[in-house]
């Protein structure tokens, strides 16, 4: 027996501690566990979420022209926020009474930095605002909860008694209780009509008793503010305080509101105008839905759609679930009320779905790969790296999920653009094994010792050539904009797919194959190696080759 080899690369050390340690088998399956439970209760989204940062400064001044807007509001204003770091746009925009600025970053600034870096240069410039301008409103922007993953349609059934009023009473109870499910981080109304009394004033009667609306307006505010009037001290030493209540409850509030006097008579809000208690007529945004019921269509009527939005970083598909079993629970008295609902887009189903799929696709060509590898390999050899891939995988996955990742198109898809690529490195181990255990001088040797010493041999020119196409992955990180967001679970997940791979060739391709491969005999007609059905193709071109070269001549 000749001496025992000498172990020179990290791959043989790694092979020799692992190949009879009996943790090796608890690792693996271990392993395929963090990975199962990882694509379990990873987040699932349809798309990444991309860092899109900025806001809108609101400037209000009363009475101020457009014009004057620009000039003492909206430049000055830009100039300031120019010199923040890292802004990519700003425009801003005047109209009467007031002026808006909207600031836009650079897509991939960190959000809470971004508006922090915005409200002190506001704060920091508050002297420079004009007089009679009210304190600004600093309103940054939320893409992390803006985009809904679910919206629902609700609209008046056919038949149906219920007005726009309850109808929005309704939906509105249905939104509180959506609201205070986990993780949902809030929930618009779109075209829903809200209810308040509307007072059409006769600009005529106005008119003829010399009354403004200005003055109509201030007198209905006073009776709709909740802050209380303090008149002065009386004799006792006591202040006389007037409540008032924040909203008014009843029509005749409104009608009985004395607004001027005119000779010497009180006039009421009632004599100029027309009051009832109604929704907005004002909101013109509105659109009418069709639905089929018994196989009959039915114009629904004005639809009020309620968008659900989630928490960044949180499930789509457990969300969406959830708020549409709280639907469900609603179901019965909605339908008692006259309200159905339609649900027009679920994210959580979508993304769902597009995950399924890829995980789908990503087993489907494993199988592919382990047929394709039998005949060349043979089948043992060939159940070895086909082992090797989930495990490399759901490695990937396990930190993937650890460094805060949510799994999407764009991270499976960086899985399956990597599964050519990770096959490799088992493919070369496992090939290098199976060569030396065919070799004359082997026929002595110890098979464990054969495994490290095929696994050592290949270590060098397998961590250059693996460590290569890591560095290929590497610079698309640092890609700017948002396709560099859109698409940076690749540079992410990637050269980590490929480090697993060279760990997995090195711990577990010698222990399965010490495990599943059986070794040759050394017999005198034994000892030679198999041929394998490449090499069989090969001398049969060569064959006909020279027979047809030696046809011609």
């Amino acid at each position: 027996m000749d001496d025992e080899y000498k172990i020179k690369n990290i791959a043989g050390y790694l092979a020799k501690v692992f190949l009879t340690n009996p943790l090796t088998m608890i690792l693996g399956i271990s392993i395929i566990a963090l990975g199962y439970i990882s694509l379990i209760t990873m987040p699932r989204e349809e798309d990444p979420q991309i860092q899109v940062s900025g806001g809108s400064v609101i400037v209000a001044m009363p009475g101020a022209s457009p014009q004057e807007i620009t000039n003492v509001i909206i430049k000055p204003l830009e100039r300031r926020l120019s010199e923040i770091k890292g802004i990519d746009h700003i425009y801003g925009t005047a109209m009467n009474n007031f002026g808006m600025v909207n600031v836009q970053y650079i897509i991939g600034e960190n959000r809470e930095s971004s508006n922090l870096k915005l409200y002190d240069k506001v704060m920091q410039n508050l002297d420079g605002l004009p007089a009679g301008t009210m304190p600004p409103l600093i309103k940054p922007f939320d893409i992390d909860i803006d985009v809904p993953i679910l919206t629902i349609a609700f609209y008046k059934k056919e038949g149906a008694s219920i007005d726009n009023i309850e109808l929005y009473k309704r939906i509105r109870e249905l939104q509180q209780d959506i609201n205070a499910i986990e993780n949902v981080s809030k929930s618009n109304l779109k075209g829903a009509k809200r209810p308040q009394f509307n007072v059409m004033i006769d600009l005529d009667k106005l008119s003829g008793y010399h009354i403004s609306l200005g003055q109509v307006a201030q007198s209905i505010k006073s009776i709709s503010t909740n802050a209380p009037d303090i008149d002065s001290p009386t004799s006792g030493n006591s202040l006389i305080i007037f409540g008032i209540k924040n909203a008014i409850e009843d029509i005749d509030d409104l009608k009985n509101l004395i607004v001027a006097q005119y000779l010497n008579s009180p006039i009421y809000l009632k004599d100029i105008s027309d009051i009832e208690y109604s929704y907005e007529i004002q909101n013109f945004k509105s659109v009418d839905i069709t639905y089929k019921e018994n196989n009959k269509t039915i114009d629904g009527g004005d639809q009020i759609t309620m968008e659900v939005s989630k928490l960044k970083g949180t499930n789509a598909v457990t969300i969406a679930e959830k708020v549409i079993e709280r639907l469900i629970e609603s179901k019965v008295e909605l339908q008692e009320s006259g309200v159905g609902y339609i649900i027009t887009r679920n994210y959580g189903e979508r993304a769902n779905e597009a995950v399924n799929e890829l995980v789908h696709h990503l087993l489907l060509t494993i199988f592919i790969i382990a047929l394709i590898l039998i005949p060349f390999l043979g089948w043992r050899e060939s159940l070895v790296v086909t082992i090797a891939v989930p495990m490399i995988l759901a490695a990937t996955l396990f930190l993937a999920m650890m460094t805060d990742q949510t799994i999407n198109r764009i991270t499976l898809f960086a899985f399956l653009l990597s599964l050519g690529l990770i096959v490799d490195d088992a493919i070369i181990v496992i090939e290098n094994i199976h060569r030396h255990m065919h070799l004359e001088e082997s026929k002595d040797k110890d098979f464990s010792e054969i495994i490290i010493e095929a696994t050592d041999e290949i270590g060098p020119a397998t961590n250059i050539a693996t460590i290569a196409i890591m560095l290929t992955m590497i610079p698309m990180a640092f890609v700017g904009g948002m396709m560099g967001q859109f698409m940076l679970p690749i540079p992410l997940n990637v050269p980590v797919a490929l480090a697993m791979s060279l760990f997995v060739a090195y711990v577990f391709t010698p222990y399965l194959a010490k495990k599943l491969i059986k070794r040759p005999s050394h017999n005198h007609n034994d000892h030679k190696p198999k041929k394998s059905l490449l090499k069989k193709i090969q001398e049969i071109i060569t064959t006909k080759a020279k027979a047809s070269l030696s046809w011609k001549k």
